[in-house]
């Protein structure tokens, strides 16, 4: 699936990717490839990203932390995503 993480900024990051883990109001969930569509408020907390392999922009490149070559997080303050035709956008602040 598709994600795309777009700040007041910039867009953070645009990709392929397994599975994506987000900090919800009501708490944590995750996004797997085909999930159903979806509409949700994120609070503070880790966005946690899969994929198989990675491309940043250099200039928003230190945003994000490395756990493992499949595995990044970013952190956020607030936010918004959809989940829809396998793409999933996340408006972060």
């Amino acid at each position: 699936m598709i994600l795309e993480i777009v700040s007041p900024e910039a867009t953070l990051f645009k990709g392929e990717v397994t599975s994506v883990s987000l900090p919800g109001v009501d708490g944590s969930f995750q996004i797997l490839n085909n999930h159903a569509p979806i509409v949700s408020i994120l609070k503070q907390g880790a966005i946690k990203i899969s994929a198989t392999s990675f491309h940043f922009e250099k200039e928003v490149e230190n945003k994000f932390t490395r756990v493992n070559d499949q595995n990044y997080t970013l952190e956020i303050n607030s936010g918004t995503i959809e989940m829809k035709d396998n793409k999933v956008i996340v408006l972060a602040d």
